[in-house]
């Protein structure tokens, strides 16, 4: 049975350079799971792979999109799914890496069938985002959908709009449509995370961020500034950026709050992968031993 090398962990902590060592030693593809470097327009932001990352190894979900097209966790799972075997026919692995635990999830367990959302009910909750904020929006879910609101993430614009949409489309609780199933897969699943201690990790991160900054971030930013209000540019990096163009912050303290942002991120996301009992964890510098252990499941050991 083909295999997925699932390579995650938290930002800057290293899988770029080691997802790219092992779809070389395995002669395969890599398969995105950073739900922000879909859109071609955040290349620095969003740490994407080089042009030269990009010759080494084929990706796939990378620079696909553009900043106006709706995309979710959903539609990636589909997408990764009809993907898959057109891929492992060519060969037994593939190596699936990135940050974004939720679409790490969706193409490991599967995510739940949700009705579509049409466009004139997202439009319409978007402007009501825009003009009432998330405040409001937060009441209200807390009305519709007690369930859901004491679990989201209720800082989180994007789950609670989508939530209230699914509520105002069906006339149902968002909660009343997740089952939280775990989907078979045609395929093994083998997950490898990268860890570091908190100190080394942290620097990392504060590091990169300087030199995005060097690489040109704040052009970046300004250029996709004028469609700040989309949800595609709801990420860190990009909102702190917009706030130093708008002249609300100096430079200096904007890349201090996207180093400061990156961390708490990073906090998170460990939180979430912390909980899946099927993630086995290693240093980034014990390559020997993370592929020493990708060869004995391989083997079936």
């Amino acid at each position: 049975m083909p295999a997925l090398l699932v390579l995650i962990g938290p930002t800057g902590v290293g899988k770029t350079e080691l997802s790219l060592q092992l779809a070389e030693m395995f002669r395969t593809c890599i398969v995105s799971a950073d739900s922000r470097q879909l859109y071609a327009d955040l290349k620095i932001g969003t740490a994407a792979p080089t042009p030269e990352q990009l010759a080494r190894v084929r990706h796939y979900f990378v620079g696909t999109l553009q900043l106006t097209d709706y995309y979710s966790a959903a539609r990636y799972e589909e997408e990764v799914m009809k993907l898959l075997p057109s891929l492992f026919q060519e060969q037994e692995v593939v190596v699936l890496t990135g940050g974004s635990m939720m679409y790490v999830d969706a193409v490991c367990k599967g995510i739940d069938d949700m009705p579509t959302v049409d466009g004139e009910t997202r439009q319409l909750m978007m402007r009501r985002y825009e003009t009432e904020g998330l405040d409001a929006l937060c009441a209200e879910l807390r009305l519709r959908d007690p369930e859901y609101y004491r679990t989201v993430d209720l800082k989180n614009p994007k789950r609670v709009i989508h939530a209230l949409e699914i509520c105002y489309m069906t006339g149902r609780p968002y909660s009343s449509f997740r089952t939280r199933r775990v989907k078979e897969r045609p395929f093994r699943i083998i997950k490898v995370g990268l860890t570091r201690d908190r100190e080394e990790l942290y620097d990392r991160i504060n590091r990169r961020v300087l030199q995005m900054v060097e690489d040109g971030l704040v052009e970046e930013a300004r250029h996709v500034y004028p469609y700040r209000q989309l949800n595609s540019l709801n990420t860190v990096g990009y909102k702190e950026m917009f706030r130093y163009l708008e002249g609300e912050w100096t430079l200096p303290f904007a890349i201090g709050k996207i180093q400061q942002n990156s961390r708490i991120y990073s906090r998170k996301q460990m939180t979430w992968f912390k909980r899946d009992q099927e993630i086995r964890w290693f240093h980034p510098d014990q390559k020997e031993e993370i592929i020493s252990y990708l060869l004995t499941r391989l083997s079936g050991q």
